[in-house]
């Protein structure tokens, strides 16, 4: 292609915006048609996850453990924080610029003609570097639901969803039993199928689905996880879980799954974006991309151990997603909160670095947590790298 644009980004922008379900468009025709230009490849392994949150710790850890069992792996997750490359993976590694201009020269001109959506072409983008790449797995975070997500467009042998609570309602339905019925679609087709415990309503309906559906549970124990926070402790029960399922059915994808070493990878994974910790001067900071009820209630039982009180509690989410709700909870955990959510501030167009930074000046020495979306998250790691 003649004058590339001088990032990925710049180019995929011609696609729209990518952020969460505002990018979402129902059905898998689109991306079928982009797969149809590239040349096919099934790994040896396939993994779907799903849920609403916790998907994308699930995944980095899967993708450590079965990389330390000597596998090369394709890792898909999104969004991305800082550059786009992140969210395409093998081996640990983003894939390099170079590689992704390959996939895109061929796979953008169509995803314009056929109005494929940022996340359809992203995922299409992700199958063909991991086709080129020759991995053994595949996993594959979903973005909204599963029935109509791009990411169970194509076969997969294994189903992994994660807790389910109440997100992306414009399209996936207003009650935890409508959205447990959407993301319950992931199992379709797969041979193993496998839940962390789930409010009963969820898995009542993942059960009516699919009754073999296996729920997963704190059988080892995860206490010292390199991941803060005790959610985290759920998340490694469920990539544990799809560990044991294939440790017992090596031969059928000629896997070889060493416990001992996927168990040591998982407890040393570290996520982005997930209670974070940088240092910005002598202040400490804690970034996590939880940006919905679930998610903050999710971090609540572990912020005492991280601090007593944070001096600043940082809040900002999208203008269409109310978390007022949750702010009285938050409050108990520190001195100050500062949220976007709270008619009562006026943040005069202030960025959420912008807020943080003049708690650091209040407080050099403080404590501070950063609640938000990936943007967010992104806004201050590239604050502090300026």
């Amino acid at each position: 292609m003649n004058n590339k644009p001088q990032h990925i980004e710049q180019w995929l922008e011609a696609l729209g915006q990518p952020s969460a379900d505002r990018d979402y468009k129902p059905g898998h025709e689109r991306l079928l048609q982009l797969l149809s230009h590239i040349t096919p490849h099934r790994p040896r392994l396939r993994v779907r996850v799903v849920g609403t949150n916790g998907k994308g710790s699930t995944s980095f850890m899967l993708a450590a453990a079965l990389q330390a069992c000597g596998l090369k792996v394709g890792l898909y997750t999104s969004p991305h924080i800082l550059e786009f490359n992140e969210r395409i993976r093998i081996n640990s590694t983003p894939v390099a610029t170079d590689q992704l201009w390959q996939s895109l020269e061929l796979l953008m001109p169509i995803a314009l003609d056929v109005g494929a959506s940022y996340f359809e072409t992203a995922t299409a983008l992700a199958l063909d570097q991991f086709g080129r790449e020759h991995v053994d797995v595949e996993i594959l975070e979903a973005g909204v639901g599963a029935r109509l997500d791009a990411t169970t467009a194509v076969a997969a042998d294994m189903a992994l969803i994660t807790p389910i609570g109440i997100d992306h309602q414009n399209w996936l339905g207003d009650t935890v039993a409508e959205i447990a019925h959407e993301k319950a679609y992931a199992m379709q087709g797969c041979h193993h199928n496998i839940s962390a415990a789930q409010h009963h309503d969820v898995a009542r309906v993942l059960s009516q689905f699919n009754p073999d559906i296996c729920f997963s549970d704190h059988n080892k124990a995860w206490q010292s996880l390199a991941a803060v926070g005790l959610h985290q402790q759920g998340n490694a029960s469920l990539a544990w879980s799809a560990l044991q399922h294939l440790s017992g059915q090596e031969a059928d994808y000629d896997l070889h799954i060493d416990l001992d070493a996927a168990h040591q990878a998982i407890m040393q994974c570290q996520i982005p974006g997930r209670l974070q910790h940088i240092q910005i001067g002598e202040a400490n900071i804690w970034l996590d991309a939880a940006h919905n009820k679930h998610a903050i209630e999710a971090l609540l039982p572990s912020l005492q151990f991280i601090a007593d009180p944070f001096d600043a509690i940082v809040l900002f989410t999208r203008e269409d997603r109310s978390l007022s709700d949750t702010l009285t909870q938050l409050k108990h955990h520190c001195i100050r909160l500062i949220s976007n959510d709270d008619a009562s501030q006026n943040h005069d167009g202030q960025t959420p670095a912008m807020q943080l930074q003049q708690e650091i000046e209040r407080n050099p020495q403080g404590s501070f947590l950063v609640l938000g979306s990936f943007i967010t998250v992104a806004s201050i790691l590239k604050a502090n790298t300026n």
